[in-house]
């Protein structure tokens, strides 16, 4: 009977439980009028929507608005003033099923309203197909690879149309499945291209192939597995002229040297570079016109891991750990360190550490601010200024506070900045007595701190294509590194550094201080470059001039949810010439989600979330898949049984300092740690 009670009982409370569940789900909802709407590409239509209560009551709480996806469908305003109604003008700009969103902006994420209304945009009407590069001269014998894009009557990219490419004489040369145009005889062909009613043709000339040797050399026999190492082939004809016009293709045959059946892994791009992930022998093939070449190298392991010493750890169990800062401490406190980190989805509080000793680092001071989420803290250059964000504050004022650090057992707030700040700071920048803030997920401000009680500001950076947004931006040498989701990654001149010509040859080139002209400074932004992301991924970006290569690259993280929690990776964008940027390379641990990072050197520290700390080698050239290549020098899971959630690593973010590397972990605090040659063991 006793059991049948407590039986009762759970299904009586789970029931309840239930109840007002749904009771609070119901407390608040948006009502769209009308309630749903077609429109066509560039058009714009408005619709009125409201936050209320269950008795239909405006609830007086301001909200987000953004069209999804954010490419597709712009909406403004994205925020409602605090009636609890907004008239939104939406636009289209790509067609498909889309949806307008809305939420409200609440102190707890728990309390966090959302709703959203369909959008039906009709698909245009077909309008061209476009030959990319088009090859209008073949040799026979060889095979040249045809692509094309369609374009629909908004001039939109239509990549769900499958194109049919086909040739006016089979005989004298043909497709096969993958658009490669296979040469059989000398003649005059017509290409032609087609999707439903759309044509689009090209003519070809298939010439007699006059090569008679193909030349292959590389300039090592030895690499290591991850060295990209440079093929060059050469056609020749008769006379041994070379013949620059035919094309070569590059293949590989691998041997590895591990005896269990597995193959040799590597990777040939059309131009010759070569990488390797595993160890072996390797031969590659350049041929063309029935003629080849080979070349035997020999991948060796790369031998880059060490071991990881913890020399500090200083436990945060009562509430989510977010970002980090190191520094030295100034007047009388010189020659001693600190740290602040900051805290998520908690009371607003900093905490202030002394570092000193990494060893038995502690707090010194505490900061607590109206706010959920202290997300970022940042510290000047000189050591006497801190910024930390804000979001989630009770009265929705939510932009950054200004804090006298040059005591950091005594921190004091300097000044509040919060206008037209009402979505929240999720991260910032100092530089030169300017703090760079993510507004609303929106844009960047610019606000001027010389006078640390009197910040005002002096600019803004926003982006004008439909749905933008930045997550985040990192200033060096006066340029602005933003990420901007799908926009990807921009570089702006806020006052770039005055280029010397003598870092050209010094593996300290910056191309694009080279571009700045003068005219950037914080109140006049000027963007000199980027890249969009297809992915829509872009959370950070770092700038990466390599030190034993001449190349300058943006490393850009991910951020998304994946099967395994947080996921994503890091992009090698190649901006050595920044107007023709490449992904050239990626690290991405498959398991894992990728968050901040920090290049030291040639030296990538990655925050990966659930996936630990990694460190990893980015020496040289960089391409291909980095994580296969053995290019990960050490990984540490920062596990504490103490921690606000016990044994679960959780990274946030990661900065070198005298030696050691710094994290912040979600789940358990701030971590000190530094790398050392592996020990060989013994045998018994």
């Amino acid at each position: 009977m006793k059991k049948l009670y407590i039986l009762i009982l759970i299904t009586f409370s789970l029931a309840l439980g239930q109840e007002n569940s749904e009771k609070k789900e119901a407390k608040h909802s948006f009502v769209f009028e009308p309630d749903s709407i077609s429109l066509n590409i560039g058009e714009t239509r408005t619709v009125t929507i409201k936050l209320v209560d269950a008795d239909g009551n405006l609830a007086k709480t301001p909200f987000y608005v953004y069209g999804r996806p954010r490419r597709a469908l712009e909406s403004s305003p994205r925020i409602s003033d605090s009636t609890g109604v907004a008239t939104v003008t939406l636009k289209a700009f790509k067609p498909g099923k889309l949806s307008l969103s809305v939420r409200s902006i609440a102190q707890k994420r728990e309390d966090r309203v959302m709703g959203s209304m369909p959008v039906e945009v009709p698909f245009p009407p077909l309008d061209r197909i476009v030959f990319n590069e088009p090859v209008s001269k073949v040799y026979v014998g060889t095979s040249v690879n045809y692509k094309t894009e369609v374009f629909d009557k908004a001039n939109l990219k239509r990549t769900e149309s499958k194109v049919l490419l086909s040739s006016s004489n089979s005989d004298v040369a043909e497709f096969d499945s993958y658009g490669n145009l296979i040469a059989k005889k000398s003649g005059k062909i017509t290409l032609i291209a087609s999707v439903d009613d759309i044509k689009e043709s090209l003519k070809i000339k298939v010439s007699k192939n006059p090569v008679r040797k193909i030349s292959l050399t590389a300039d090592e026999s030895e690499i290591r597995t991850g060295d990209v190492l440079q093929f060059n082939a050469r056609a020749m004809n008769r006379s041994n002229k070379v013949i620059k016009d035919i094309p070569i293709t590059y293949s590989y045959t691998g041997r590895a040297e591990y005896g269990i059946g597995l193959p040799a892994s590597a990777l040939i791009n059309k131009d010759g570079k070569f990488v390797a992930e595993t160890p072996g022998i390797f031969t590659v093939i350049a041929q063309s016109g029935g003629f080849s070449a080979r070349k035997t190298v020999e991948v060796v392991q790369r031998n880059v891991k060490k071991e990881v010493k913890v020399v500090g750890h200083g436990t945060v169990d009562g509430v989510n750990t977010s970002d980090l800062w190191v520094w030295p401490g100034v007047g009388k406190h010189k020659g001693k360190d600190f740290a602040a980190t900051g805290t998520w989805g908690a009371n607003g509080e900093a905490y202030f550490w002394d570092v000193t000793e990494p060893e038995n680092m502690y707090i010194i001071d505490t900061v607590t601010v109206d706010a959920r989420t202290v997300n970022d803290v940042k510290v000047s250059e000189n050591g006497e200024v801190a910024v930390i964000t804000r979001e989630g504050a009770s009265n929705r004022k939510n932009g950054f506070v200004v804090l006298d650090i040059r005591d950091p057992f005594n921190v004091k707030i300097t000044a509040e900045y919060n206008d037209d700040m009402t979505g929240g700071v999720h991260n910032v920048f100092i530089y030169e007595n300017h703090v760079y803030a993510v507004n609303n997920g929106r844009k960047y401000d610019v606000i001027n701190i010389e006078d640390p009680s009197k910040p005002r500001r002096v600019g803004r950076y926003e982006l004008d294509t439909p749905g933008h947004g930045v997550h985040d931006v990192w200033v060096i040498d006066g340029l602005a590194y933003s990420s901007n989701w799908a926009d990807g990654v921009h570089v702006v001149d806020v006052g770039a550094k005055k280029f010397n010509e003598k870092d050209r040859s010094k593996n300290q080139y910056n191309p694009f201080l080279a571009m700045a002209n003068g005219d950037g400074s914080p109140g006049n932004p000027i963007k000199l470059g980027g890249m969009a992301d297809p992915n829509g991924h872009n959370h950070a970006a770092f700038p990466f001039i390599s030190q034993s290569s001449d190349k300058f690259y943006l490393i850009t993280g991910d951020e998304y949810g994946g099967p395994f929690g947080m996921a994503g990776g890091f992009h090698f964008l190649d901006f050595t010439d920044p107007s023709d940027p490449k992904e050239t390379a990626v690290y991405q641990v498959p398991e894992a989600g990728s968050h901040n990072h920090w290049v030291h050197g040639d030296t990538l520290l990655a925050s990966y979330y659930q996936g630990g700390l990694r460190v990893v080698d980015i020496s040289g050239e960089l391409m291909g898949d980095i994580y296969a290549q053995g290019r990960e020098i050490a990984f540490f899971m920062s596990s504490d049984p103490k921690g606000f959630v016990a044994n679960r690593p959780n990274v946030w973010g990661t900065m070198p300092y005298k030696g050691l590397i710094y994290f912040s972990d979600m789940n358990n605090g701030l971590w000190a740690i530094k790398l050392e040659d592996q020990k060989q063991m013994g045998t018994n």
